[in-house]
This record gives structure tokens, sequence and C-alpha cells, in this order.
């Protein structure tokens, strides 16, 4: 990553028009969708709704802040200062967003609501889960344990929602449970997807006769790094190089030009990647 991008995507205003527009939506698909049709969206936020549904004295959103409460303790004491403005920031953005946004979209079907409710949120999470802080909730826990005690996030999430469906199967409809878990696995679908499209990279290996020259353009012309990895012909047992490159979607149709502009029998080979650290890609996130 060229070094005056990699100083915008660090910037502070940048992580923060991030966490505002992310907040946002996320707050959009609860109100607009979920809500109507009393879906548990999981999480903390999910908790919220729940006592909302069945005590309506305080809005959920007011419940979401309180229940936040103790949490971002933990987190200002275990994680990082920064961690912890940043996801405050969030917390608060959503509860206020959510607060005064009046919306509905007026979708009927449960199963359609379900998904588009999961679809909004997931991108809305996703976004703010780019910057260096979270949506809050049980985020915060999450994160910590995996910095302190390499605890799978994924698993504290599963553990915390299984236990929160369970009880919702106890007082709510089975059908709206279910609705409920559809949304909660639409939504982190999207929410990976989301992360991934900001920067998911190809690996790409070359197998060719002619890999110094295919090298050389891909440093000279197409300005881009190339690794050369030592192999073996299983069959031939001849030595020869294969060239190991990282690009994005942009540039990889420009490479496969390249290559077989040079070999026409050339093998090329490419892989998804969520992301890549160090060198001139991305830094390592340390919150």
């Amino acid at each position: 990553m060229p070094k005056k991008i990699e100083q915008f995507t660090y910037a502070i205003w940048w992580n923060v028009l991030l966490i505002t527009f992310g907040s946002v939506i996320f707050a959009v698909g609860l109100k607009g969708i979920a809500v109507h049709h009393n879906f548990i969206p999981g999480g903390v936020f999910g908790l919220g709704l729940l006592f909302y549904y069945f005590n309506p004295i305080l809005s959920a959103g007011l419940i979401y802040f309180l229940l936040n409460i103790p949490l971002f303790a933990l987190g200002w004491m275990y994680v990082s200062k920064r961690f912890f403005y940043y996801s405050l920031y969030a917390m608060v953005v959503a509860t206020i967003a959510y607060e005064l946004i009046s919306l509905n979209f007026g979708i009927k079907d449960q199963l359609y609501a379900a998904i588009a409710a999961g679809a909004v949120c997931g991108v809305g999470c996703g976004i703010v889960l780019r910057t260096f802080g979270s949506n809050g909730g049980l985020d915060v826990i999450a994160i910590m344990l995996n910095q302190k005690y390499n605890f799978g996030i994924g698993k504290l999430y599963f553990l915390f929602n299984f236990f929160l469906f369970s009880f919702s199967l106890l007082v709510l409809d089975i059908d709206l449970v279910i609705a409920s878990l559809i949304l909660v696995f639409i939504m982190s679908i999207v929410l990976e997807y989301t992360m991934a499209s900001f920067n998911q990279r190809k690996l790409v290996l070359i197998i060719s006769e002619k890999n110094k020259d295919i090298a050389q353009e891909m440093m000279d012309h197409l300005k881009m790094g190339a690794t050369f990895i030592k192999s073996r012909g299983a069959y031939t047992g001849h030595d020869k190089d294969v060239i190991m490159a990282i690009t994005n979607n942009i540039m990889l149709k420009r490479l496969e030009q390249t290559v077989f502009s040079h070999d026409d029998n050339a093998i090329f080979i490419v892989e998804n990647t969520f992301n890549v650290l160090g060198s001139s890609f991305n830094k390592r996130k340390i919150y």
C-alpha cells in the first residue's frame, strides 16, 4: 500500500467517517425492517430488543446503551484507549440513529424481511469493523478475549447467540426465532463479504518457461512485485522457478494478458486471499 494511501486509511477522520456511515446503516436495518417483525438480530442489541419486546418502558436503543456500559469499562481497561473511543463513538451513533430514525420499508413477508434486514445490518457492521473500533456490544468482549487469550471471536458470538436464541425459544414463537436465525446468518455472510471487499487480494502463481521475461515486465510495466519460488517437476525432475505475486481484481486481467502474451502454454493459478499484511501492503491491525 503506498504511503499516502496508508496514511489516509489510518487517519482519524476516515475512521470516524466509516464508523458514522456504518452505524447509521446498521440502525436503518434494525429500525426500518427488524423491529417491525419483532426479530432478534443477535448480540447485545438483540438482547436489548428482547427486553424491549417484553417490557417497552425503555426504548431498545437506550437498553442497548445501558448494557454497553460495563462492556466498555472492560474495553477501557484491557484493550486500548483508541479502540475504546472509536467503539464508544460507534455505539453512540448507532443509539442516536436508532432513536431518531422513523422508517418502515414495508416488507410484509417474514422471510424476505429477515434476508433484507440481515443484508443491511451486515453491510453496516462490516463497514464499522474495517476501522480501529467496533460496533460496541459483544465486539468489545470478543476482541478483548481474542487479544488476551486467543479465544476465537466467532466462538464467543456462537456461544452468546446460542443462549440468546435458546431463551428466545421459551418466550417467542418458533417461526419468529427461525426467521431471526436466518437474519443473523445472512448478516454474518454479508459482514464478511463487506470486510473482504475493502482490500481483498489475489494470490497468483505462474508456471512458465519464460518466467524471467514475465517477471521483468511485471516489474517494469505493471509496477508489480514478483517472487521466484524454487520448484521441481515431479515427472521431468527439472528445476524451475514459479512466479508468486499478489495483486487485486483491477490488475488481475492485465497480469493475465502479460503472462500469456509471453507464453501461450503458461499455467496461471489464482487464489482468493482475504488480507495481506506487511511490506508494501497493509499494516497489522493493532487496536
